[in-house]
C-alpha cells in the first residue's frame, strides 16, 4: 500500500502534466499518393487548416459522416480548408475508387498502402479518425467516431480566422 501511494505521489503530477499540456503535437511528414496518382508530402498541406479523416468503404460510421464531411469542405474551402480522405491499408482499392465516384468527393483522397500514414499519425486503427491541424502543421484535435460537427464547424473557422 504504500508503494502504491509513492507511485501514485511521483506519477500523478506527471499525468496531470501531460493532459493540460499546451504543447501541440506536429503532423507527420510523410509521402502520399493521391488516387489521381499525384505524388505528394504532408508537409504541402503547411499553412493551410486540414482535415486529415482516416476512414474505410466497410465501416459503416465512415460512410454516414462522408456527406457531412463533404458539406464540411464546401463551407470552409473558400477560406482555405484542405481535406484529405485517407483509405485504411486493408480497404480495397476498387471499392475505395467506387466509393469516391460515386459520391463526388470534392477533396484529396489517398489510400494508406502501406500503413505508414496511419502509423505516422499515432496507430490509427480505428475508424473514423479525423485530426484537425493548423496553419503551422500541428495536431489540435483528434476526434475517434464521428465528430460533434458543429463543435468542429466552430474550431475551423476559429483556425482558420487566425494568422498563418
Amino acid at each position: 500500500m504504500h508503494l502504491i501511494r509513492r507511485m501514485l505521489t511521483l506519477l500523478l503530477p506527471l499525468m496531470l502534466a501531460a493532459c493540460f499540456s499546451g504543447a501541440q503535437q506536429a503532423a507527420p511528414n510523410l509521402p502520399f499518393t493521391q488516387l489521381d496518382g499525384s505524388q505528394h508530402q504532408l508537409s504541402e498541406l503547411k499553412g493551410k487548416v486540414t482535415l486529415v479523416n482516416f476512414w474505410a468503404t466497410s465501416c459503416s460510421t465512415c460512410v454516414k459522416e462522408m456527406p457531412q464531411m463533404v458539406a464540411t469542405f464546401k463551407k470552409f474551402q473558400g477560406q482555405g480548408l484542405e481535406t484529405l480522405a485517407i483509405a485504411m491499408e486493408y480497404d480495397p482499392p476498387a471499392y475505395v475508387m467506387q466509393f469516391v465516384q460515386s459520391r463526388q468527393l470534392p477533396f484529396r483522397v489517398a489510400i494508406d498502402h502501406s500503413g505508414d500514414l496511419a502509423k505516422g499519425f499515432g496507430e490509427v486503427q480505428l475508424t473514423p479518425t479525423t485530426f484537425v491541424v493548423n496553419k503551422k502543421g500541428e495536431i489540435v484535435k483528434r476526434y475517434i467516431g464521428e465528430p460533434d460537427f458543429a463543435a468542429l464547424h466552430a474550431l475551423l473557422a476559429q483556425l482558420l480566422a487566425e494568422a498563418g
